[in-house]
């Protein structure tokens, strides 16, 4: 719901402080990001954390907007991103769309959390408990495919012994994404992918 509050500062289509804490009490904020790390670390988030192609000319074109005036509004950074990505090909979403998302993880640390969150509920399933997983991006989806595919090996050891079985089942081998009917009813749908387990 956070991300419909335009004070918190997560979305591009509402004006807002340039925050996206999840946490308003984590020490780092999305202005201190946009303003104060350097091209090239800007760069790399892009690239890693929102898989933009155009990494290098987002990066470069927040650092040259930040000499004139510190970025403090959604709305500004999303106007300079606009800007430097004008005539570069046509968009289906919002060309600042994946740079606010990689902001957005780094800030919250998200891929770890993720991950951490998932091993926990894997430890606190009962037997024949389910653990159901919805992600919006290919990050997020490595992650939770990863994880519920090791639970679900055998673990080994160097010698090709079996050392612990086991831990889940995939319910199904295929994720499960959103029917067409279901994206034009809810849009925030249509990226999600589900991947589901039980434990044994």
């Amino acid at each position: 719901m956070q991300l419909d509050e335009g004070k918190r500062g997560f979305s591009f289509k509402r004006s807002g402080p340039l925050d996206m804490r999840m946490d308003p009490s984590s020490p780092i904020s999305a202005e201190d990001v946009v303003n104060d790390f350097p091209e090239k670390d800007l760069g790399e988030m892009f690239k890693n954390f929102g898989e933009e192609r155009m990494w290098r000319r987002g990066a470069k074109a927040i650092c040259r907007a930040r000499e004139k005036m510190r970025i403090t509004t959604t709305k500004e950074l999303a106007d300079i991103i606009s800007r430097a990505f004008a005539g570069k090909g046509e968009r289906k979403a919002h060309r600042a769309t994946k740079i606010f998302q990689a902001i957005r993880i780094y800030v919250n640390d998200e891929m770890k959390t993720l991950e951490s969150s998932i091993k926990t509920a894997i430890e606190r399933l009962a037997p024949e408990g389910r653990c159901a997983v919805l992600s919006y991006h290919s990050l997020e989806d490595r992650i939770v495919k990863n994880v519920f595919r090791a639970a679900s090996q055998p673990l080994q050891n160097v010698h090709g012994m079996t050392v612990n079985p086991p831990v889940l089942k995939m319910l199904k081998k295929k994720i499960i994404v959103p029917k067409f009917g279901e994206s034009r009813r809810n849009r925030r749908s249509r990226s999600a992918k589900m991947r589901a387990v039980v434990k044994l």
